[in-house]
């Protein structure tokens, strides 16, 4: 039964989800795949253009399936350059990322965004349209027409996010910040699932500089890279039960 179940394919316009919620925001994910493997895309309307961060595995067009991106002037934020979170970025013209990754999305290859060992029909629960194929699955390149560096500010008119580098899950790891509103877009270090930290180019005393320093912003609402959202007031109890475990 199991096999059988994987050569199902879904249809191109049955494979994003859009979740409208609160402050302008909607959440944009993948339902079709697992749950510990499916990115959030996070998708902010401002004044003036909007903000994408991250963009899903690339398997099925974003653009063309779902009209909420294309609708106005937009930035194509990553959060990180791993496979499930920079897909779809080459088909947006204005595109950002950390210093540290830029090379990654300019250039990704199946290893350095984690598609090898990651990215096998077992991450799905339903495969993607033909012609998609696992083993020959790899990331488009992207090269990054904005380059982000700590304490940038990213405008959409009254809008205004903070860049704030966390590297730890990964070198040019950033999340963004809304001081006015207290939410925090926090990536993948950080959400209300199990963290992965063993990465190629993960590192342990940068995790915990990151996690310390998201714990003294004064956040109501964490909208992270995969797993629900969740409250400030349990990112704070996420974070230090984190670090009593990493402390030890």
């Amino acid at each position: 039964m199991m096999a059988e179940k994987f050569m199902k394919r879904a249809k191109p316009e049955a494979w994003w989800r859009v979740t409208k919620l609160s402050d302008d925001v909607s959440r944009i994910d993948e339902p079709h795949i697992k749950e510990f493997y499916r990115c959030n895309c996070w998708h902010i309307r401002g004044e003036d253009e909007d903000l994408l961060i991250d963009s899903g595995m690339g398997v099925v067009s974003l653009r063309e399936w779902v009209p909420l991106v294309s609708e106005r002037q937009l930035l194509a934020v990553a959060s990180h350059t791993h496979f499930d979170h920079i897909g779809c970025h080459h088909e947006f013209e204005q595109r950002a990322v950390h210093r540290a990754e830029a090379h990654l999305l300019a250039a990704p290859t199946r290893s350095a965004t984690l598609a090898d060992p990651y990215v096998t029909d077992d991450i799905f629960d339903v495969l993607p349209p033909q012609p998609y194929r696992s083993e020959t699955y790899e990331v488009a390149a992207a090269k990054a027409t904005r380059i982000l560096e700590d304490g940038d500010c990213l405008s959409l008119g009254t809008r205004r996010f903070e860049v704030i580098h966390t590297p730890g899950h990964s070198p040019g790891g950033i999340a963004l910040f809304e001081a006015k509103t207290g939410i925090l877009f926090a990536g993948d270090i950080v959400y209300d699932g199990p963290l992965v930290e063993d990465l190629y180019h993960s590192d342990a005393h940068d995790y915990i500089a990151s996690m310390r320093r998201l714990a003294h912003l004064s956040v109501r609402t964490v909208h992270g890279g995969h797993f629900p959202s969740f409250s400030g007031d349990h990112l704070r109890k996420l974070i230090s039960r984190w670090l009593k475990d990493h402390d030890a």
